[in-house]
């Protein structure tokens, strides 16, 4: 499947991180993102945001721990915001699923799927404002969320620095001017 980057002038780093086989990518002074700055980005820029895009392009390679990373802070700034809290919240949780998918941890990817499914099938968007930033509805995305749940997916050989995709399907803004 063609992953195309919405960021294609950024680097992705240097392993995709699973926990306890690399250094921890922010706390341990050999991970690929230590000392990284801090990101703030308004709730009503999020979805246009790079750092939105960034969690994006890292989600469709197979970096699911970075892209919790990079969405956790749009999380954090939707305070005001129930719908996108609800978003950002089911991608990290698919993210996190993702991560436990490649560590071979299949009821530890079903509990997050299905917390991201449940928030998904939460989610109103706006005048299809979060479909135009994903490519894809909230329904779909819990859809896909219990597809792993319900159909595992098996891993045929995990390199654990590598990244790999693990979901079949893609997350694509619709058009640039999210």
């Amino acid at each position: 499947m063609f992953r195309p980057r919405l960021l294609p002038e950024k680097s992705f780093p240097s392993y995709a991180y699973l926990p306890g086989k690399y250094p921890h990518p922010v706390r341990n002074p050999l991970g690929h993102s230590y000392r990284s700055d801090p990101v703030t980005v308004a709730v009503g820029e999020a979805l246009g945001s790079d750092v939105f895009r960034w969690g994006i392009d890292l989600f469709n390679h197979g970096y699911y721990w970075e892209a919790h990373e990079a969405w956790e802070p749009l999380w954090q700034a939707a305070k005001q915001s129930a719908q996108h809290r609800l978003l950002f919240k089911g991608l990290i949780l698919l993210a996190a699923a993702g991560v436990k998918i490649r560590e071979g941890k299949r009821a530890a990817a079903a509990r997050h799927a299905t917390r991201a499914a449940g928030l998904f099938r939460q989610v109103v968007s706006p005048g299809g404002l979060f479909e135009k930033a994903l490519g894809i509805t909230p329904a779909a995305l819990a859809e896909h969320a219990q597809a792993i749940v319900a159909y595992p997916v098996v891993l045929r050989e995990p390199k654990p620095a590598q990244p790999e995709p693990v979901f079949d399907f893609i997350l694509a803004p619709v058009s640039e001017s999210v």
